[in-house]
């Protein structure tokens, strides 16, 4: 059962934001929306403006780090930043890790493949730069990117993400999701109406169904463990339960938890929130045991032979 202040949340964001987002005329109109009052960042953690692979970003730090993350946040590829998502790269770095957020370029004025190349080179910086196992975290497009990462990885041969916690991700810039019609009226923040329009600028002249542009349509084998956490009533429902679904269908650990009661990417509510700390602490738990299982699994790059078939 959801939290009266996770009901609060639901009832304020469907009477400003969603409200809000059905007056806008263009998509371009939600970036300033979304981009205004980021959340308080959780007390503790130090940011740090840097570059990794010539991509910038920033360092969330704080005391006793125990693993590394690539996080990669939301906003439809096209409104966000690091900044906007300090909550959770904050919160993760509370729980014992080095975070590296990276402040990837956004559409329409960098449309795919660009996000894809910053992840790439983000990741390569942050993994020439630190020993050990580097778990991979992102939320709503994040989310899609950090799959796409994932996949683009396998497919040059690199070494893989130890794991990989994916926040209400979108995968499927196609918008063939069921949810998208049944949650419509009961998705408390997101429209469906807008979501092909926005994926649109990102995707551009690109087909919607390339599985780096939606990675509901890669080939999952190989890829390192995952966790997907989704509300039950979000348009983007169908984005995790299917892709959990053809994670698991070619062999890979994929779990996916999900919650009743709670807007889309609720862990960036933060502190307030008591079904945010539970998920944070769940995908910590999640990633560190990844990470401490990292050495035991077949850390190296998968063999030449199973990249070309994925690239084929």
């Amino acid at each position: 059962m959801a939290s009266l202040r996770a009901h609060a949340v639901n009832f304020l964001l469907r009477h400003t934001v969603k409200r809000k987002f059905a007056a806008m005329t263009s998509p371009m109109d939600a970036r300033a929306a979304m981009t205004a009052r980021p959340p308080r960042a959780p007390r503790g953690v130090r940011f740090t403006q840097a570059f990794l692979g010539d991509v910038p970003g920033e360092w969330a730090e704080a005391p006793d780090p125990r693993a590394h993350m690539l996080y990669l946040h939301g906003g439809g590829y096209m409104a966000m930043s690091p900044a906007t998502h300090r909550t959770i790269t904050g919160g993760f770095a509370r729980r014992g890790f080095r975070v590296f957020a990276a402040d990837y370029r956004l559409a329409p004025e960098h449309p795919y493949p660009a996000a894809v190349e910053d992840a790439l080179a983000a990741w390569r910086g942050l993994r020439g730069a630190v020993d050990g196992p580097i778990v991979v975290a992102g939320d709503s497009a994040g989310g899609g990117l950090a799959l796409a990462l994932l996949v683009a990885l396998r497919d040059a041969g690199e070494a893989a993400a130890a794991g990989a916690c994916l926040f209400s991700p979108w995968t499927d810039l196609a918008a063939t999701g069921a949810s998208l019609v049944f949650n419509r009226k009961r998705d408390p923040m997101l429209l469906s109406e807008g979501i092909a329009e926005i994926a649109r600028l990102y995707h551009a002249h690109a087909d919607p169904r390339a599985p780096l542009v939606s990675p509901l349509y890669a080939d999952y084998a190989g890829l390192p463990p995952l966790r997907f956490f989704v509300g039950a009533e979000e348009v983007l429902l169908d984005d995790s339960r299917r892709a959990a679904e053809r994670a698991r269908a070619a062999g890979v650990a994929a779990d996916i938890a999900i919650w009743r009661g709670v807007p889309h990417v609720w862990p960036i509510v933060g502190e307030f929130l008591p079904e945010a700390r539970r998920a944070m602490n769940e995908a910590a738990q999640f990633l560190h045991d990844a990470a401490q299982a990292a050495p035991s699994r077949a850390q190296a790059a998968p063999s030449r032979g199973h990249a070309a078939r994925a690239g084929e």
